[in-house]
C-alpha cells in the first residue's frame, strides 16, 4: 500500500536541500536517510533520500543526485510516497493511518447514521473527516477527542459527540448580552 509521506516544497541554498511539508506522523521513519521514495508525477523518482535535518523548525532533504540548487527546484510540489504493508499499525495506541479511517461509517453515540468518511484532510491546527451524508451532502468533523469518541476498525465505525450545529443546522447560540438582556427586564 502507497502512503504519501511529504510533498516536496521550494529549494533551500544552492548544494540541492528542499523544503518537504511532512505529511506523516512518523518522519524519522518514513524520511530518514536511505529511503526510497515513489513519486507523483512518476517521472520525478524513484528519490532515494540522502540527508535530512530540521533548520528554523522546517524539515530540509537532500536526495541522491540532487546537489545544486536548479535540480531541487525541479523537484518542486512532487509528492514523496512511502510503500507500507497494509498490516504496519501506528506505534501509537490512539493513532491511525489515512487508509484505516476511509470509508469508516460515522455515527453519533444514540447510534443515528452520520455518513461514511471519504477523505482526510490534514491542516496545520487538526485533522479533519470528510463525511458524505446519505443525501450526498458533505460535512466536516475535526478529529479531535472531544468529537470522535471511539474509532472501531472491528466494526468499521468512528462514533461521534458532535456539538450542536455541527452536523445540524440547530446550533444553539449563547451570547452574554442576550443573557444580560433577560437580566435588565
Amino acid at each position: 500500500m502507497q502512503l504519501v509521506v511529504a510533498r516536496v516544497g521550494r529549494a533551500h541554498g544552492i548544494k540541492g536541500e528542499v523544503t518537504v511539508e511532512v505529511r506523516t506522523d512518523e518522519p524519522e521513519l518514513r524520511l530518514a536517510p536511505g529511503a526510497v521514495l515513489a513519486t507523483d508525477p512518476a517521472s520525478t523518482g524513484p528519490l532515494t533520500i540522502e540527508t535530512g535535518r530540521v533548520h528554523s523548525g522546517r524539515l530540509l532533504l537532500r536526495f541522491e543526485g540532487v546537489h545544486d540548487r536548479t535540480a531541487a527546484e525541479a523537484l518542486r510540489n512532487t509528492l514523496l510516497i512511502a510503500e507500507i504493508d497494509p498490516e504496519e499499525l501506528p506505534e501509537g495506541e490512539d493513532e491511525y493511518y489515512d487508509h484505516q479511517l476511509m470509508d469508516l461509517d460515522v455515527v453519533t453515540e444514540d447510534g443515528v447514521e452520520v455518513g461514511r468518511i471519504t477523505e482526510i484532510s490534514h491542516l496545520p491546527s487538526q485533522d479533519l473527516f470528510v463525511v458524505e451524508r446519505p443525501d450526498g451532502s458533505e460535512v466536516l468533523i475535526p478529529f479531535v477527542e472531544e468529537i470522535v469518541a471511539e474509532i472501531d476498525l472491528e466494526e468499521q465505525r468512528a462514533v461521534i459527540t458532535p456539538p450542536p450545529g455541527l452536523i445540524d443546522d440547530r446550533a444553539e447560540v449563547v451570547s452574554s448580552r442576550d443573557s444580560a438582556e433577560d437580566d435588565s427586564a
